[in-house]
């Protein structure tokens, strides 16, 4: 018997179909987002984020990349804006007041990836995430950062993590949720266990098990089977799902499924 916190969404016909007619047509309509990511070594994150989100229908989209990438990175991405960084290459400490000033412009956030491993962006990104009150996405690495001790994001409001399976399993265990995320849980459970988890936390899920995303909000789930020629995944599902949810504010679950139906492809990586 299917329960009644869960619908499935087919691949080629979207759930929610009234929220494609209801779409800003004009771009001054259509939202502000910031996007922030990066690190020495790798700007994807944040540039195919950036990308996407124009491709999706964001008004305008701001990104944010630490310094160390300035001089190579300047001329190949030109809508990428700097903040301070360490010696190592990641976003600095003092990058804070960078991301509340764009923060504040903005209509949503994105915590892109490609972050790095860094104790100084670490304490940046905890730091934001408790300043900033706004529409919060985060995927890639940027996740890894609060995983560790999870409980102030959990229970932030409108905040949306798009999460590995794995993730997803380390995130649950440090917030001592009862019910263990496992590999071989079956289909069924695995909609029980995300419908209690967003039961008891503000925090929005997207995640990805086997051939199937899944995303719960408020005690809700909807699953939606990707088809064959789809492989779709974090950076590129944020991107979508960040839009459509900032467009549609307060209907988080039929925002964020109508974003996963509306993703034909996704190039390989994360």
């Amino acid at each position: 018997m299917q329960n009644d916190y869960w619908q499935r969404q087919a691949s080629n016909k979207p759930l929610f179909p009234d929220l494609l007619w209801s779409r800003p047509e004009n771009r001054a309509h259509a939202g502000k987002l910031f996007i922030a990511g990066g690190n020495k070594y790798s700007f994807s994150a944040a540039a195919n984020a950036y990308g996407e989100a124009v491709a999706t229908g964001i008004g305008v989209a701001r990104a944010l990349l630490p310094d160390s990438l300035q001089k190579t990175v300047g001329k190949v991405f030109e809508a990428g804006e700097y903040a301070p960084s360490t010696p190592s290459g990641s976003f600095a400490q003092t990058a804070l007041s960078e991301f509340l000033g764009m923060s504040q412009w903005a209509d949503a956030t994105l915590l892109a990836g490609d972050f790095g491993r860094n104790s100084e962006t670490a304490i940046l990104l905890e730091k934001f995430a408790e300043k900033y009150d706004g529409l919060l996405t985060i995927t890639q690495d940027a996740a890894d950062y609060f995983i560790p001790a999870p409980a102030g994001l959990l229970m932030r409001r409108e905040t949306l993590l798009v999460i590995s399976f794995a993730q997803l399993q380390k995130l649950a265990m440090n917030a001592k949720f009862t019910t263990a995320f496992t590999f071989d849980m079956d289909f069924l459970h695995l909609i029980d266990a995300l419908h209690e988890f967003t039961q008891v936390h503000e925090a929005f899920i997207v995640t990805k098990h086997l051939d199937t995303i899944f995303v719960a909000a408020n005690g809700q789930v909807t699953s939606t089977r990707l088809s064959n020629d789809m492989t779709i995944w974090r950076v590129m599902t944020a991107a979508h799902a960040v839009v459509w949810w900032l467009q549609n504010s307060t209907k988080p679950l039929e925002a964020l499924t109508t974003a996963i139906s509306q993703i034909k492809k996704d190039p390989e990586g994360s």
